[in-house]
């Protein structure tokens, strides 16, 4: 039984039709990966998600149950930190805690442990215009893992950081989820983050988008911080070729 399924999942907004029968699923403690051309309708996935809107047709499962739009199955990490900038580190990191009706100490409590783990050791009482882009996306996943919840989804998470700050956050959240194993559902458009980061890969169609291809990662853990071996070297270039058929380059 996956821990999360999507079964013919089709979405219209408007008059424009954005997902066409997605089906797709992600087991637990697995680390599935979603690539696409750009508007391809890959953010509408996670917005159907978490709730922000609802299929026309086809179902999400949850650990073999159809999930509901106040299951709080789901803590999702946005393209942007989202840090609220007049609340401290630690208070930005306990906010989805107290938002449940965690006490405010309790919560402290519960965050205050993990902070040296997330690299956060000695910043809890620092704003976030005191932190580099980085650290401030290391406290935006604290705060979206330590909710507890089911399944993360990391919706580009490092799009919009320098390459050698993406580079060394991913191997960062490679290292911590090889030890916590989070169900874990990545959008991402960089093809090498995928294969680095990924068990399994699909890949969307232009919009209206549907799945046109999956992929397994059998390269051994870890992938970066090193050369990639022959088999992802291999992946990665049929990933790029399957990706250009859709953008009308090849």
């Amino acid at each position: 039984m996956s821990a999360l399924s999507l079964s013919n999942i089709t979405v219209t907004l408007g008059e424009t039709a954005v997902l066409d029968d997605i089906t797709l699923h992600v087991e637990r403690g697995e680390f599935v990966s979603i690539l696409g051309p750009s508007g391809a309708g890959k953010s509408t996935l996670f917005r159907l998600l978490t709730g922000a809107l609802a299929p026309d047709r086809g179902t999400v499962h949850l650990n073999g149950a159809p999930i509901v739009a106040n299951s709080r199955a789901f803590a999702y990490l946005p393209q942007r930190d989202a840090l609220l900038p007049w609340r401290r580190i630690i208070d930005n990191v306990t906010l989805g805690l107290e938002v449940q009706g965690m006490p405010r100490a309790e919560a402290r409590a519960k965050v205050s442990p993990l902070m040296p783990e997330f690299g956060l050791d000695g910043f809890a009482h620092h704003f976030p215009a005191q932190l580099s882009g980085g650290m401030r996306q290391r406290a935006a996943l604290l705060r979206t893992v330590v909710q507890d919840r089911p399944v993360q989804l990391l919706d580009e998470p490092f799009g919009a950081l320098d390459a050698l700050t993406r580079m060394t956050l991913q191997r960062w959240l490679e290292s911590r989820w090889q030890a916590a194993r989070w169900t874990t559902l990545l959008i991402t458009h960089d093809v090498r983050e995928a294969v680095a980061l990924s068990d399994r890969i699909y890949v969307l169609s232009r919009r209206p988008a549907r799945v046109i291809a999956e992929f397994t990662v059998t390269a051994a853990r870890p992938r970066l911080g090193r050369a990639l071996p022959p088999e992802a070297v291999a992946l990665e270039a049929r990933l790029l070729e399957t990706l250009l058929t859709q953008t009308g380059e090849t």
